[in-house]
C-alpha cells in the first residue's frame, strides 16, 4: 500500500511595520534572494512585494509592504493604502517591530489598527541580537496589551537567529490547498520593474536628505538581444532641478556609479549579461501624478 502525499499549504503572510523595522531584510533572508531593496533609510519599500517560498509541502507567500507612517503626499498615501492592503487580503499578519526602538507612538498605532482588523496575527521582534535580553519581555508585554497575538517570536532578520522556527510555524500556519504559483518561482516581480527598484536602490545608497525620497526609476524600454543579454533603459525622475544635478554628479561620475552598480545585481539575479542606460529628467509634482504612481504598481487612493 503506497504511502498518501503530503497535504499541500498554500497562504498569504503579509509583513507589516513602522519604517526600518527590517521588513525587507527579512523577506529577503527567509527566501534567500534579493527580491526586495533595502537601505539604511526609513521608507525604502514603496510597494507590495512578494517573495514565494518553500518548505516542505507548505507554499508560504511572504508579502513584503510598505512601511506605515503619517502619510504627507499623494505617494504616502498610496503606500500606506498598499501596506494596509496587504495585511486585509493576507491568511496572517506578522507586525514586525525593532526592538532597539520599542513600543513607539508609530508601532502603537500599528497594533491598535490589526486589533480593530481581527483575523490572525503574530508578533515578530528584530534585532533582538543587539538588546538585552531582560528588556525584551515588558516590550512583548506592552504590545499585547494593546492586540491580541496568536504567537510570538524574536528574530534577528540580519544574521538570521531565529528565523528556521519563525518559517517552521509558517509553514505549519498556511491553510491546506493548492500551490498558487510554480514551486521554483522566487516572486511575482516583472523583470522590468526590478531593474527600475535596483536603480532606485543605489539611489538611497549614494545620495542623502531628501534627493532619494524626491526621486522615482521607471523602465521605459526592455530589449532582449540575439547573445542571450538584454538592453535595460530607464529614467529617473526628480522633483527639483537640484536634485538632477546631485544625481548626475560631476561629470556624470555618480549616474555612472549608480548605473554601474545597479547592472552589476541586475545582471547577478537575472543571470545574464545586462546593458543598463539610465537618463535623469526633471518632473515636479511626480509624486502627486496618478500615472506615476500606476508605474511603481502602486494603486492610487486618490
Amino acid at each position: 500500500m503506497s504511502e498518501s502525499s503530503p497535504v499541500t499549504r498554500c497562504g498569504f503572510a503579509a509583513i507589516v511595520g513602522a519604517p526600518n523595522a527590517g521588513k525587507s531584510t527579512l523577506l529577503n533572508r527567509l527566501t534567500g534572494a534579493k527580491l526586495s531593496i533595502v537601505s539604511p533609510k526609513a521608507q525604502t519599500t514603496r510597494f507590495r512585494v512578494l517573495g514565494i517560498l518553500m518548505r516542505g509541502a507548505a507554499q508560504i507567500l511572504l508579502v513584503d509592504t510598505p512601511g506605515i507612517f503619517r502619510p504627507r503626499r499623494r505617494l504616502d498615501r498610496a503606500m500606506v493604502h498598499a501596506a494596509w492592503t496587504g495585511a486585509q487580503d493576507a491568511d496572517l499578519v506578522l507586525l514586525l517591530v525593532d526592538a532597539r526602538a520599542g513600543l513607539t507612538e508609530g508601532v502603537r498605532g500599528i497594533a491598535e489598527r490589526l486589533r480593530e482588523r481581527g483575523g490572525r496575527t503574530w508578533l515578530v521582534l528584530n534585532k533582538v541580537d543587539v538588546i538585552e535580553p531582560p528588556l525584551l519581555l515588558p516590550l512583548t508585554a506592552g504590545l499585547s496589551q494593546i492586540a491580541t497575538f496568536e504567537h510570538t517570536f524574536m528574530v534577528s532578520a540580519a544574521n538570521g537567529d531565529g528565523l528556521d522556527t519563525l518559517l517552521a510555524a509558517l509553514a505549519d500556519a498556511m491553510p491546506p490547498g493548492p500551490h498558487l504559483y510554480p514551486d521554483d518561482d522566487l516572486t511575482d516581480l516583472p523583470d522590468r520593474l526590478l531593474a527600475a527598484e535596483l536603480v532606485r536602490e543605489q539611489i538611497f545608497l549614494q545620495t542623502h536628505e531628501e534627493v532619494p525620497y524626491g526621486a522615482t526609476v521607471e523602465t521605459e524600454n526592455w530589449q532582449e538581444r540575439r547573445d542571450g543579454s538584454v538592453r535595460v533603459e530607464a529614467t529617473v525622475y526628480v522633483a527639483r532641478a537640484g536634485h538632477k544635478a546631485i544625481l548626475i554628479g560631476e561629470g556624470g561620475k555618480r549616474i555612472r556609479d549608480i548605473g554601474a552598480r545597479a547592472r552589476r545585481e541586475l545582471s547577478r539575479l537575472l543571470e545574464r549579461k545586462v546593458h543598463l542606460f539610465l537618463n535623469v529628467r526633471e518632473r515636479a509634482g511626480w509624486d502627486e501624478e496618478g500615472a506615476r504612481l500606476r508605474a511603481l504598481g502602486l494603486d492610487d487612493p486618490g
